[in-house]
């Protein structure tokens, strides 16, 4: 449910720019960087000092992603390296590990770490059982779930030894709520949550690995959701905490749709600003959780 493309003119104030190079030095890959949750986080990892691999997919992210670079090496002084490459494919998530190398491999000790890894690339799919196609199946599960364990098997030798590492998985609320239409995008989210548990055993003396859960984001994609999903996911809204609006704080581009929503949607700074909790020091005692992005729509247990 929470998938990239949105201005972030009224969040500005939420990037995550606290004055703290917490991250000084470290290297971190966001996949689905272009726009949206991705671009948020990349801008939250950058305000602490994190230089970024900003992977896209399409020709037509080539330039956005291009702008954010600049942005994050002009505003922060980090380094930033857009990498174009299919999170879906089977060479996707091996070509960005393979330019991220030899982009921050150090010229003559040959040392190369990847501190950070953000499993934020998605695509999602609404269709009922009769609807669901195979082609449908595998283009979900291959971007959704082969492609975050590719990704890490390509990065494995580059992880830290010491526990430093952080991986952080975007799940979404859909694995767990039922929602009718989502078997095969809610099934993949369970995956990687699934995923998420046994790379925190797997990976314990090297990194925490741990997922959140966004709800509806304010972005293109969910602007443009049919107006069935709209009215099933009201009552999840309409019970989630912080989704009730704030005319005085809250734009009206947020709360004039209120009367078919049901409630505002999560800013994509909100949600980055949970993963790059996740990536602090402060977070080395939290592995294999799945932890609240979504406002309370979905609590944590």
């Amino acid at each position: 449910m929470s998938r990239p493309g949105t201005s972030r003119s009224y969040s500005t104030n939420l990037a995550g720019d606290s004055g703290l190079r917490i991250l000084e030095g470290k290297v971190g890959i966001v996949t689905g960087a272009s726009r949206g949750i991705g671009a948020a986080i990349a801008r939250n990892l950058a305000s602490k000092g994190c230089s970024v691999v900003l992977n896209y997919t399409s020709e037509s992210s080539t330039k956005i992603t291009e702008d954010l670079a600049a942005e994050l090496q002009t505003q922060y002084g980090v380094q930033a390296l857009p990498v174009q490459a299919s999170m879906g494919s089977e060479n996707g998530p091996q070509h960005i590990i393979d330019v991220a190398k030899n982009h921050f491999q150090h010229p003559k000790t040959q040392k190369f770490q990847i501190d950070i890894i953000i499993n934020n690339a998605g695509v999602a799919g609404n269709k009922t059982i009769e609807n669901v196609t195979c082609e449908d199946f595998a283009r979900q599960y291959n971007i959704n779930v082969r492609g975050p364990l590719l990704l890490l098997q390509a990065a494995l030798p580059y992880l830290p030894h010491d526990r430093s590492g952080r991986i952080v998985n975007l799940s979404s609320v859909s694995s767990s709520l039922g929602y009718i239409s989502q078997s095969v995008y809610g099934g993949t989210k369970a995956a990687l949550e699934a995923m998420t548990r046994t790379w925190a055993r797997e990976l314990a003396e090297r990194a925490t690995v741990n997922a959140i859960n966004p709800g509806p984001v304010a972005t293109d994609m969910y602007k443009s959701t049919d107006a069935s999903f709209v009215a099933q996911n009201r009552p999840f809204i309409e019970a989630t905490p912080l989704a009730a609006v704030r005319t005085e704080l809250d734009p009206e581009e947020v709360w004039a749709p209120l009367d078919k929503t049901g409630g505002r949607a999560a800013y994509s700074e909100e949600v980055a600003g949970v993963v790059g909790m996740l990536c602090t020091p402060e977070a080395g005692w939290t592995t294999g959780s799945v932890i609240c992005a979504n406002g309370g729509m979905r609590f944590s247990f």
